[in-house]
Order: structure tokens, then C-alpha cells, then sequence
């Protein structure tokens, strides 16, 4: 081989592979570049202990049932896996109806904007997002509604990155981060005209715990929505399988236990909330939830290769490998759940709190 054809290859393999590492980016347009992948704000030599110590959470399960120990359990969750998150996923951390015609971006965001629009909010607004994430649904939120948003997520990284989201935006006027917990949020009695959670409760110990905190700090006739992770009639808890794909759904998102769909109504209707209406947004004719997970299965396995490498160069920290297998492990139980129909991520309950 010349010179020239020495150089000519050694550039391509190089551009290859620096477009692999550094260019290939997350669903939503390159919010988190690979060569980026961190633990949070667990420090790098740290993350394969913290994995190891999330994992054991779980080889205990009595420990799942002592309130105070779930808060720093889901802290240490999304410290693990807000950048894979993001880089593979987006930054709207939740499912949404596939939409003939529609792309992936596309239907999540029609699905957020659907949470807003039952809140009747107005420009001017303020609502609350319990569990916001890096703030994806509220940026939509913010600019379909023109409301003022303030989130809170007990993660200190994902407050972070969601303002830093904002910003590039153009939204951080209408949008504000909070770090805390959503069992006990820093906001006074009557504060927000409506409120939202999209898939973030399902993390809370006891579901009446932050009901109960957001009926406190919604104003009297404000409305609330949420889309919750339950079981759903067709569970059999006498079922092997169905116990199985429950237990490993709970396994790999740091849930202390999933609810029946008939326990979402009865706890509202407990802390205070009229029961406006229930629908579990996954039922047909909308299409199913779970073909994104399926159809990105072959990303996962190129995004798992660019994982290994950049931990075998050091630019990934130890544990991101097992993360990522983790997260892969646990697309395939939440795959088996939509398909047998025992689990769905999209039930959702409008409530008002009384005037």
C-alpha cells in the first residue's frame, strides 16, 4: 500500500470511528454525546460500587418497604442512568402511544402536550411537574401552554441538566428546577393552579404520600393529572411469568413496588381529590406502547459495543457497561408486560381538588 492509500484508510477508519464515539448522539438531537457518559454526580471511581450497592437493594426486598430508605435509593437510580437515558433515549423519560405517521419525538410530545391541555391552564399559569426529569415534558409543556413550569426531582445532577436544557431553549423564563423530594416539596399550601406527573410517582414508597403533597400545594379547583405505572386487570399474582415480569420491571427502575390500576382512584379520592376521569391511554385504538423498545434493539447492541469501548479507554467510568445491560435486561420485561397486558406505563387519572 502507497502513501497516499495508507493515509486515505487511516483517515477513514479514524473519521469512522470519531464519528462512533463523538457524533452519534441521543434520540432528541444529541442531548447527551457518548464521549459525555457519567455516573452523575457520583464521582467515576464510584459508579460500579453504587451499581453494586443498587443491585443488593434488591437481594433484601424488606429494605424496599422502609420509607426512608427509598428517597436515596431512586437518587443513586437516575445518578446511574440520567446520561444513557438521554443519549439513547431523549429527554422525555417516559413511553407514549406509537401514532400511525407520527415519529417517536413527535407522539411524545403530542402526548405531554395532552397532560397540559387537561389542566385548562392559561398563559400566566403556574404548574407544578412532580418529577420532572431533565425537563423534557415541561419545556414542551411550557411552550404549548404558555404556563410557567417548576419542577422538582430529587436527583441534583438532572436539576442541572434540566436547566441547562432550558436555556439552550430559549424557555428558562417559563421554566424553573427544583431539588427535592416530591413527599415533601418546599412550596407553600394553595401555590399552583394545576399540576402534572408523568411516570415519576410510581417511584413514591406510598402513592397517598405525594398525592397528599400535591393536593397540599395545588390551589382550591385546581387539577391535577397523572400517568402511572400499575398491574392491570389480566395480572395474576398467582402467575410465575407475571410475577417475574413485574419483579424485574420494578428491578430495573427503581420501583418499590407497582400498584394495581384499581388502587390509583381509591388513594386520590383518600387525600382529598374528586376523580374527574380515568383512562388507561395504552388501550387501542392507540398502537402499542413497547415497538419502540422492540424496534431499537439493534441500537442497543451498537450502543452497548460503543459502551464497552469507552470503558476499555477509560472514557466511560467502571459500571456504565453494567448499567447499560441492566437498562437492555429491563426493555425486555417491560416488552413481555405490554404484551401479555399486565402492565401498562400510561394509566392516566385526572383529579380536582376541591374549590
Amino acid at each position: 500500500m502507497d502513501t497516499l492509500s495508507l493515509l486515505l484508510t487511516t483517515a477513514l477508519i479514524g473519521g469512522g470511528f470519531y464519528w462512533f464515539i463523538c457524533i452519534l448522539g441521543s434520540a432528541e438531537r444529541k442531548g447527551k454525546a457518548a464521549v459525555n457518559l457519567s455516573g452523575g454526580s457520583i464521582d467515576d471511581d464510584k459508579v460500579q460500587d453504587n451499581y453494586n450497592n443498587y443491585w443488593s437493594f434488591f437481594k433484601t426486598p424488606k429494605q424496599i418497604e422502609k420509607t426512608e430508605k427509598v428517597p436515596a435509593f431512586v437518587d443513586t437510580f437516575y445518578n446511574l442512568v440520567t446520561d444513557i437515558y438521554e443519549w439513547g433515549w431523549g429527554q422525555s423519560f417516559h413511553f407514549s402511544p406509537a401514532l400511525p405517521g407520527k415519529s417517536h419525538l413527535e407522539a411524545t410530545q403530542i402526548h405531554e402536550e395532552m397532560a397540559v391541555d387537561l389542566l385548562n391552564v392559561k398563559p400566566g399559569d403556574k404548574i407544578l411537574d412532580a418529577g420532572c426529569g431533565v425537563g423534557g415534558p415541561m419545556r414542551a409543556i411550557a411552550a404549548h401552554s404558555g404556563a410557567s413550569v417548576v419542577g422538582i426531582t430529587i436527583n441534583e445532577y438532572q436539576v442541572n441538566r434540566a436547566t441547562l436544557h432550558n436555556k439552550k431553549a430559549g424557555l428558562d423564563k417559563l421554566c424553573e428546577v427544583v431539588c427535592g423530594n416530591f413527599l415533601e416539596m418546599p412550596f407553600g399550601d394553595n401555590t399552583f393552579d394545576g399540576a402534572y406527573s408523568i411516570e415519576a410517582t410510581c417511584h413514591a414508597p406510598k402513592l397517598e404520600d405525594v398525592y397528599a403533597e400535591i393536593f397540599r400545594v395545588l390551589k382550591p379547583g385546581g387539577m391535577y393529572v397523572s400517568y402511572e405505572w400499575v398491574t392491570t386487570e389480566f395480572y395474576d399474582g398467582e402467575n410465575a411469568e407475571h410475577v417475574e415480569i413485574i419483579q424485574g420491571i420494578e428491578r430495573g427502575d427503581a420501583l418499590p413496588g407497582l400498584r394495581h390500576y384499581t388502587d390509583i382512584a381509591e388513594v386520590a379520592k383518600k387525600v382529598g381529590f374528586e376523580v374527574v376521569k380515568e383512562k388507561d391511554l395504552a388501550r387501542p385504538p392507540a398502537q402499542p406502547w413497547w415497538t419502540r423498545l422492540k424496534m431499537g434493539r439493534i441500537a442497543y447492541w451498537r450502543n452497548h459495543i460503543l459502551v464497552m469501548i469507552l470503558s476499555f479507554l477509560g472514557i466511560a467510568p467502571k459500571g456504565t457497561v453494567d448499567v447499560h445491560e441492566m437498562l437492555f435486561v429491563t426493555a425486555d420485561y417491560l416488552t413481555k408486560g405490554g404484551e401479555a397486558k399486565i402492565f401498562t406505563p400510561m394509566h392516566m387519572i385526572l383529579c380536582r381538588k376541591p374549590e
